[in-house]
Formats: C-alpha cells, structure tokens, sequence
C-alpha cells in the first residue's frame, strides 16, 4: 500500500473522513444496513437501560454494534466480488455466502446475547 505522506493529526483527521464516507457509502446503498442502523438506535438504549451492570451493558449493546459492522465487511467482499466480474464463478458465491454466514452469525450471537444476560 502506497504511504499516502500523511502524518499525526492530518493522518488521524484523514482515516475518520474516510470511514464516515463508508458509513454513508454502507447508508446509502445497502438496504440490510439501513435496517441493522435502526435496530442500533433502538436497541443500543434498551441495552443501556437493561444492563444491571458496566458488563452486562457492554455485552448488550457490543452484540448489537458487531451486526452493522460484520454487514459493512460483507458489503465490501460483496463489492469486490462485483467489481472483478460478473460472470458466475464457484469462489464468488463461496465468498459472498461466506459474508452472508457472517452476518447471520453475528444476529445470531446478538440474540443469544440478549437472552443470556436477560433471562438467563
């Protein structure tokens, strides 16, 4: 990867303005990430409001947040598949399945999450 020359606080300053160009990027064209945002803006507050203590809360509310972050790496191998071309190929479907497993297992850990520190 090519040193872009940026340093310290600019270098800092740089990488923020890029991953919030992801984010908007993930907002914008992706349906699933838009439904996973608003399961945050719900959940992460009930998580806070749940949790008895400091971990239960982290546990909670980090179980939600790993969703829309596994999407937005699943959208990115999605891109990058997309990207290469578009004819059928066994090792892009291997990939963009394996991105789609991640999620479903990120969803899934979140509510065993939940049920664990709440009813277990």
């Amino acid at each position: 990867m090519a040193d872009s020359g940026n340093k310290g606080l600019t270098r800092i300053v740089k990488a923020s303005q890029y991953s919030w160009q992801g984010i908007r990027a993930a907002y914008a064209h992706e349906e699933a990430f838009r439904q996973e945002a608003w399961l945050c803006i719900v959940l992460i507050p009930c998580g806070l409001y749940l949790g008895e203590t400091g971990v239960e809360k982290a546990l909670l509310v980090a179980s939600v947040l790993l969703i829309p972050i596994v999407e937005i790496l699943n959208s990115a191998i999605e891109a990058v598949v997309d990207r290469f071309g578009s004819e059928l190929h066994e090792l892009s479907g291997r990939a963009k399945d394996m991105g789609s497993a991640a999620v479903a297992l990120s969803i899934a850990l979140m509510v065993i999450v939940w049920f664990l520190v709440l009813y277990g």
